[in-house]
């Protein structure tokens, strides 16, 4: 059974009371509360005794917004907001529904948002005002090595195997027959809403490929234009009418229907039906028997891999780069193998550099169809301890953020002892990291 917090706070007979001061600003028994609920309903590992651990948090965070209005620091509005309805849109998924989330946390929809949209406003001000305290700290060569050699053997990280990879990859052909099929399926779900015999959201909990949104039964959350590709954003966001459907909009995804939910200045809310057209078997045997032979001429050196890619790959992201593999995360070319497509991982796990694999079909994580692909290993290293000759880039910004943390520690403990602090005596038998909350 669910629990609100009001509804435990109710039972236990807690009534709210100040239990920190930090300079001018309170810390609530039920900021404390709320916090750890809210941690313990995201699964987030809390690193000792919650009411040790998170007064503090706050408090810290306090110093740090305080410093952040001197220092005239303002977050970036529209990005917050975009993670607020990214945050309350995995919630109501986790959850079930808007009404189960209102029961757990004790609080309307509305109340809900507000707190996560000050508690993310808040964590983008700390952000920007602990880069601002620690972008001086810049390293030289020499700075770097005289660390290095000042490493205890069992304190230089170790630097996971990692990866160069090349790609070819096409998808089969889809017939137009089974495009067609895709596209009266999606009118008959138009014509069933229009006439009022079946609601948009049970469709899209029924029917709709695309599985995140429906589960909320299509609907997508509030966003701006430029969170959705532009086939999609250019349809949905010209939509008027809560009670019409759009009309059939293809982009990578597949072929959607969109319906209006509500329009907020220059974001939206709407729901959708995905349907994706499948590619036949025949087809897909047909595309590997393909990829085959071109693994052959590749393997017979009749064509080099950087010629295959030319002539045959479709990869958008790779087709003008040799086929060359790019990882989103850190923006270079290397993978650990956990980085890379499952399918991908597996078998690039067993071959040596220069080997070329078998064609195998995989789902392409850009836009999420079958594919069949074929992958060359450019080049491997194993597993080892960080050395400056390979990995000087990985040691140098472990130094950075080494000094970048010491230098954080010393600006909190500089800040206790300048900051009036005042703790009921009920919360101060605590290990605290920073001593010097209690003078």
């Amino acid at each position: 059974m669910l629990f609100s917090l009001s509804s435990l706070m109710a039972q236990q007979g807690i009534i709210d009371e100040v239990i920190w001061i930090v300079g001018d600003e309170a810390i609530l028994r039920s900021e404390v509360e709320q916090q750890r609920l809210r941690a313990q309903y995201e699964g987030t590992p809390i690193e000792g005794d919650p009411y040790c651990v998170i007064p503090e948090r706050i408090a810290i965070q306090k110093l740090y917004l305080h410093q952040a209005q001197l220092d005239s620091i303002e977050p970036n509005e529209s990005m917050v907001m975009n993670n607020v309805e990214m945050q309350m849109n995995y919630f109501v998924t986790q959850i079930g529904s808007r009404e189960k989330l209102e029961e757990y946390f004790g609080k309307n929809i509305v109340a809900i948002r507000e707190e996560t949209r000050e508690m993310l406003r808040n964590n983008q001000i700390i952000q920007q005002m602990q880069q601002k305290l620690v972008e001086h700290i810049k390293s030289t060569p020499a700075d770097v090595r005289r660390f290095y050699r000042t490493l205890a053997d069992d304190s230089i990280p170790t630097v996971p195997a990692q990866v160069e990879l090349q790609i070819i990859s096409f998808q089969p052909p889809i017939p137009e027959e089974e495009i067609e099929a895709v596209k009266e399926r999606l009118r008959s779900f138009t014509e069933r809403v229009h006439s009022g015999t079946t609601d948009f959201s049970v469709l899209a909990r029924l029917y709709s490929e695309d599985p995140e949104s429906a589960k909320r039964g299509g609907e997508l959350g509030f966003r701006g234009k430029g969170n959705y590709v532009p086939e999609f954003a250019n349809v949905a966001f010209n939509l008027s009418d809560p009670e019409r459907v759009s009309r059939i909009v293809e982009t990578e995804y597949g072929f959607h229907i969109i319906q209006l939910i509500e329009k907020r200045g220059d974001r939206i809310n709407c729901r959708h039906i995905l349907l994706k057209p499948k590619v036949s078997i025949a087809d897909t045997d047909k595309a590997i028997k393909q990829l085959d032979s071109i693994a052959n001429q590749i393997r017979t050196e009749k064509m080099t891999f950087e010629q295959g890619v030319i002539y045959f790959s479709q990869d958008k992201n790779t087709a003008m780069n040799a086929g060359l593999m790019l990882n989103p995360n850190t923006g270079t070319s290397k993978f650990e193998y956990k980085d890379l497509p499952q399918e991908i991982s597996k078998i690039v796990y067993s071959m040596k550099v220069g080997e070329l694999s078998e064609p195998f079909t995989m789902i392409d994580p850009q836009s999420n169809k079958e594919v069949v692909a074929l992958v060359k290993l450019k080049s491997k290293v194993e597993t080892h301890k960080a050395n400056l000759t390979d990995d000087y880039q990985l040691l140098k910004n472990f130094y950075e953020e080494t000094e970048k943390g010491k230098f954080l520690k010393s600006w909190i403990s500089k800040k206790q002892k300048e900051t009036y602090i005042s703790i009921d005596p009920e919360w101060t038998n605590c290990e605290f990291e920073f001593p010097g909350w209690i003078k």
